[in-house]
């Protein structure tokens, strides 16, 4: 069918629902940027979108910048799912409330046992934290 010849729209979709006759979208706006410009924009928007960047930098830009998602992916799934396997075979939660109860009444006598029991959970702690700063791609700071 030519172009000349379309038919007309149906009466139904001539005007919006409240009645008015349907406004038009402008155009989206773009910009080319040169690479190194470019690379500057996305190392200075920080994980946010380059558009709510733009935007906020140049109508906002006294307020902080809006709330962002975090989009960055998982560096490494195998070390994430071992960690979160190390949480599901490890009794974390529930020692470490039995240890609070213990503590809060005064009936945690420090055994050579119970010191070597709170040395090797320490000890886990660590290794999981070492796993989840490697699995989201962090680095480890010294404290």
């Amino acid at each position: 069918m030519p172009l000349e010849t379309t038919p007309p729209l149906k009466p139904e979709f001539e005007k919006s629902v409240d009645g008015a006759p349907p406004k038009k979208r402008k155009p989206p706006f773009s910009l080319r940027f040169s690479d190194a410009d470019r690379a500057r924009l996305e190392h200075d928007a920080a994980g946010m979108s380059l558009a709510a960047y733009v935007r906020w930098r140049l109508f906002d830009p006294e307020n902080p910048p809006p709330r962002q998602r975090g989009k960055a992916p998982v560096k490494d799934e195998k070390a994430l799912s071992a960690l979160l396997a190390e949480f599901g075979k490890s009794r974390l939660s529930s020692n470490l409330n039995q240890l609070a109860r213990a503590v809060n009444t005064g009936s945690l006598p420090v055994t050579p046992d119970v010191e070597a029991a709170l040395l090797h959970a320490s000890a886990e702690i660590v290794a999981m934290r070492a796993l989840l700063i490697e699995a989201l791609g962090l680095k480890d700071e010294p404290r």
